[in-house]
C-alpha cells in the first residue's frame, strides 16, 4: 500500500512538473488541456451551459406535462385554475367598422396564444365588420375555434335613443343589448372590448364564473380612475351614479341566463331613463348604465381581480390600485383614446406585449389542437411522381386574408384601378394615388411584421393619408411562391365598381385617366355586348415619377427620342405587339384588335369577369391564361387612343430569377400551359 502510495505520489509531482513546464514556454498556446485555446474554451462553456439549460426545460415540460395529464393548471396569486381543457368558452364582442376589425385581431392572437380550450367567438357587428371578419375566420382555419355573427342592426334602435358622447357612438351601448341578441341557449359568456389583450390563457378567467353566488350575475374589476367620484376630476363634473369607484366594462363575465331571469331588459331601461332627466346623456356609454344598475342592486356584481383588467385610460390610478399589490398580469386594457400613447409606469411594457401580438405570425396559430384532437390525423406520402407536386400545392394554399385593413368609404365611380404589391414595392404607392384619382383596390403580400411596417408607412404619409377610396386588403405570406393571380382575384372580387383595370403595381396612369376611362366604359363596355378596353402599356428607364410622361403628345415625344419604348419589345414583343402601337400613335378613336398567342395587354373589364386561373404562381403566364380564357369567351379588344400607363424600372423579383435560372420551374410553366389549354379546348371548343 505504502508503494502504492509513493508511486502515485512521484506521478502527481512528475505531472505538476510537466505542466508547468507547458504553461512557461507555451504562453501563447493553447492554455486548455484538450488543447483548446481561451476563446474556444470559453464557447465550450457556453455551450454546456445551453446544454444544461436545455436539459432543464425539458423537465419543467415534463413536469408540465405530467400536470396536465393529471388535471392540475398550477396555482395563481389569484386564486385562479384552469378550466378543463375541452369545456367550450364562449367570447362575445362588440365590433363595428373597418379599423375596429383590424385592432380585435390583436386580442384574438393573444387568446388564441395562450388558450387550451375550444372557442367561440359571438361577434356583434354592422356589414363591414362581418365581412372582413367573417373572411378572416374562413381563410384562417383554426382548429376548434368557431365565429358567429350578429347583425348590430337588429337592436341598434333599442339603444339608439340614448345619448352618448362617447367615442364609441351607439355601439358602445350594445352591450346593454346581449342577454336579447345572443341565443337563449348560451348561459354564459366573456364579454371583452376589442382594445383589450390577453397575456394568460382565458380558461383562467372561464373559471372564475364558478365563484358567483346565486344572485351574482355580472362579474367585473372596479374601475381604477377617479372617473366616478363626483368632482374629483374637477369641481363640476357629475358622473353617472355607481359604487364607490364603479367598475370598467372593458371585461365582463356575464352569465346570460341570470340576467335573463332578473328582468334585465326592464331593469337597465328604467334606470337610463331615469338618469337623463337630470345627466342628459352618457359620457362612457355602456358603463355609465351598468353602474347604475349596480348601485341599485349591488348583490348583482362579483368583484374580479384587479389582474383581469389593467386599465390604461388617461387618468388610470392602475399603478397604485392594482400593478403594487398583484403579481399578475392577465388583461391589459388600452382604453384611452389616445389608446397606446398613453404614460403610465409600465406602458412601455405593455405596449411591448400588444405588438408582440400585433406582429405574431398568426398561421402559427393554425393546425391541429394538441389538447382536445383525438381524431388521428390522416397519414400523408411525401412521395409523388409529379415533380411539380409544390407548385400545384401553391396554387391550391387557402391563404390568410384580411379585407379592408384601413378605413374605406366607396365612392360613385365606374372604374376601380385593381393590383398587387409586396413589402417591396411600398415606395410605389403614393405616386400611384396621385396619378390615379378613382377608387383602388390594392392587395398586398405580408408577413404580420411586415402589415405592421405598412400601417405605419401609410400613417406618416400626408398622401395615402388623404385618400379614403384606397381598399387595402392583406394576403398574410405563406410558402415558397408569390400567389400572383389569387391576389389578382381578392383585389378584383373586392373592388366595389360594376368595371375594374386591371394593372401592375409598377405602372403609372396617364394624365386624367379614370375620367376618359368613364367615358370609354360608357361608350363600349356598357353596349352591352362582350368588349374588352386595352390600355397600351410603355416603359421608361427613369426612376423619377415626375420624369414620365402623362400626356400622348409626351409619350409620342419620348418615343421618337428613344427614352421609352413599348412594354417588354425587347424581351417579350409577343406579350403586346397585337396592340398595333403603329395604328396607336395616329389613331383618335378606339379601334379593334384580333388576339394573338401570348397577348396579355392590361384591359378595363367588367368586374364579374372571369377570375384568373390559381395555378400559375410566380412568374410565367399568369397573365397570358387570362386573356386568353377571356378570348375563349369571345371577348373582343378595344384599344383607346387617349390612354396608356408606363412602367417604372424595377430590379427583377425574386419569381423572375426562379424562372431564368431554374429548369424545373420553367418546365412545370410548360406543364401547367399545355394543361390549361387542354381544359380550354375542351370547355370552348367552336373558340379553339
Amino acid at each position: 500500500m505504502g508503494k502504492f502510495s509513493f508511486s502515485l505520489n512521484r506521478i502527481l509531482v512528475f505531472s505538476l512538473l510537466v505542466l508547468c513546464f507547458f504553461l512557461l514556454f507555451h504562453k501563447d498556446r493553447p492554455t486548455h488541456w484538450l488543447g483548446f485555446n481561451r476563446r474556444e474554451t470559453s464557447l465550450a462553456l457556453r455551450l454546456r451551459e445551453s446544454e444544461d439549460q436545455v436539459r432543464w426545460l425539458g423537465r419543467q415540460l415534463r413536469l408540465s406535462l405530467s400536470k396536465e395529464k393529471r388535471g392540475g393548471n398550477g396555482g395563481h396569486s389569484d386564486g385562479t385554475e384552469g378550466e378543463p381543457t375541452c369545456e367550450t368558452i364562449h367570447v362575445c364582442i362588440v365590433c363595428s367598422g373597418y379599423n375596429a376589425s383590424r385592432t380585435v385581431v390583436s386580442l384574438l392572437k393573444s387568446i388564441l396564444y395562450y388558450r387550451r380550450n375550444p372557442l367561440v367567438f359571438h361577434f356583434i357587428s354592422d356589414h363591414s365588420a362581418r365581412k372582413v371578419l367573417n373572411h378572416l375566420a374562413s381563410t384562417w382555419n383554426l382548429s376548434h375555434v368557431q365565429f358567429i355573427f350578429y347583425k348590430a342592426e337588429t337592436v341598434i334602435s333599442d339603444v339608439s335613443w340614448i345619448p352618448n358622447k362617447h367615442y364609441s357612438g351607439v355601439y358602445g351601448l350594445l352591450k346593454l343589448t346581449l342577454p336579447r341578441i345572443l341565443p337563449s341557449s348560451l348561459h354564459k359568456a366573456i364579454v371583452l372590448d376589442t382594445d383589450v389583450v390577453f397575456a394568460t390563457d382565458i380558461a383562467r378567467l372561464w373559471a372564475l364564473f364558478k365563484n358567483f353566488n346565486s344572485l351574482q350575475a355580472l362579474g367585473l374589476v372596479e374601475n381604477q380612475s377617479d372617473w366616478y367620484i363626483p368632482g374629483k376630476l374637477w369641481k363640476n363634473h357629475r358622473p353617472w351614479p355607481a359604487l364607490g369607484r364603479g367598475f370598467n366594462t372593458g371585461v365582463i363575465l356575464m352569465d346570460l341566463r341570470r340576467l335573463r331571469s332578473m328582468n334585465w331588459w326592464t331593469l337597465w331601461r328604467g334606470v337610463t331613463e331615469n338618469n337623463l332627466m337630470t345627466l342628459l346623456s352618457t359620457s362612457l356609454a355602456d358603463q355609465d348604465i351598468i353602474n347604475t344598475v349596480i348601485s341599485r342592486q349591488e348583490s348583482i356584481v362579483y368583484t374580479l381581480p384587479c389582474s383581469w383588467n389593467i386599465q390604461l385610460s388617461d387618468n388610470s390610478l392602475s399603478d397604485t390600485l392594482c400593478l403594487e399589490n398583484t403579481k399578475d398580469v392577465n388583461v391589459v386594457h388600452f382604453n384611452s383614446p389616445k389608446k397606446f400613447k398613453t404614460k403610465q409606469s409600465y406602458s412601455q411594457f405593455f405596449r411591448n406585449l400588444h405588438q408582440t401580438f400585433l406582429q405574431l405570425d398568426g398561421n402559427l396559430l393554425r393546425g391541429g389542437f394538441f389538447y382536445c384532437d383525438n381524431t388521428p390525423s390522416e397519414p400523408t406520402s411525401s412521395v409523388s411522381s409529379d415533380d411539380c407536386v409544390e407548385m400545384r400545392r401553391a396554387g391550391t394554399v387557402l391563404y390568410r386574408t384580411h379585407l379592408y385593413y384601413l378605413d374605406f368609404t366607396p365612392t360613385n365611380e365606374s372604374v376601380t384601378l385593381v393590383a398587387t404589391l409586396s413589402h417591396d414595392r411600398l415606395h410605389v404607392l403614393e405616386g400611384l394615388v396621385l396619378r390615379w384619382k378613382g377608387p383602388l383596390s390594392l392587395t398586398l403580400y405580408l408577413t404580420d411584421y411586415e402589415a405592421v411596417k405598412f400601417l405605419e408607412f401609410h400613417e406618416n404619409s400626408p398622401v395615402l393619408k388623404s385618400r379614403t377610396n384606397v381598399a387595402y386588403h392583406v394576403v398574410y405570406k405563406e410558402g415558397y411562391f408569390y400567389p400572383v393571380n389569387y391576389l389578382r382575384n381578392v383585389a378584383k372580387k373586392n373592388a366595389q365598381t360594376p368595371y375594374v383595370f386591371l394593372s401592375d403595381i409598377d405602372f403609372l396612369p396617364s394624365d386624367k385617366m379614370e375620367e376618359n376611362l368613364r367615358t370609354h366604359v360608357a361608350n363600349i363596355l356598357q353596349e352591352g355586348e362582350k368588349n374588352l378596353l386595352v390600355v397600351p402599356a410603355f416603359e421608361s428607364e427613369r426612376y423619377r415619377v415626375n420624369s414620365l410622361p402623362g400626356t400622348k403628345a409626351e409619350v409620342l415625344k419620348l418615343l421618337d427620342l428613344g427614352e421609352i419604348i413599348t412594354f417588354r419589345s425587347r424581351v417579350w414583343p409577343k406579350g403586346h405587339e397585337a396592340t398595333n402601337f403603329i395604328k396607336w400613335k395616329g389613331s383618335t378613336q378606339p379601334y379593334q384588335v384580333a388576339w394573338k398567342p401570348d397577348f396579355e395587354p392590361y384591359i378595363v373589364a367588367p368586374k364579374n369577369v372571369s377570375d384568373y386561373d390559381l395555378r400559375f404562381v410566380g412568374f410565367g403566364w399568369n397573365k397570358v391564361s387570362h386573356i386568353f380564357q377571356l378570348y375563349n369567351q369571345g371577348y373582343k379588344f378595344w384599344v383607346l387612343p387617349n390612354v396608356f400607363i408606363v412602367h417604372l424600372p424595377h430590379t427583377p423579383s425574386l419569381d423572375i430569377h426562379r424562372y431564368r435560372t431554374s429548369a424545373k420551374y420553367r418546365d412545370c410553366m410548360e406543364v401547367f400551359k399545355s394543361e390549361f389549354i387542354a381544359e380550354m379546348k375542351g370547355k370552348y371548343p367552336k373558340s379553339s
